[in-house]
Parts: C-alpha cells; sequence; structure tokens
C-alpha cells in the first residue's frame, strides 16, 4: 500500500513542476477569429472612408455593422 501512496505524491510532484513551468494565458492575446474580425473592420472601414457612391458606402456600412455584431460590439 505504501507505494501507491508514493507513487501517486512523485505524480502529484510532477504535475506541480509543470504547471509551475507552463506559459500562463495572457489576458491581451487575442483569438485568430477576433484577429481576423480586427482586420476585417479596418478594411472595412478604410473603404467606407474612400467610397463615393451611395449603394457602395450603405453595403459597406451593412458590412461594418455586421463585423461588430460578430465581434459582440454591436
Amino acid at each position: 500500500m505504501a507505494r501507491g501512496f508514493e507513487s501517486k505524491a512523485v505524480a502529484d510532484q510532477q504535475e506541480a513542476r509543470e504547471a509551475a513551468t507552463a506559459r500562463p494565458v495572457r489576458a491581451d492575446v487575442i483569438s485568430p477569429d477576433q484577429k481576423r474580425l480586427q482586420l476585417a473592420r479596418a478594411d472595412v472601414e478604410q473603404r467606407l472612408r474612400t467610397a463615393t457612391s451611395g449603394p457602395h458606402r450603405e453595403m459597406l456600412t451593412r458590412a461594418l455593422k455586421a463585423i461588430e455584431e460578430q465581434s459582440g460590439k454591436g
């Protein structure tokens, strides 16, 4: 029986050591989907600034709204 407890203690020590050396999750790191939405939004905003046609501006405005809804800001 003592041998089982000993191996359990060794396994617990190894887990604790691995947890201590693991990289912490940073709160400022964004997911690939969030990055994609940021890039899409920047692209649409840039095109909206230079758009001159009414229907084109309307389409870009709808696209921007959809991106904001997907990113949780709408």
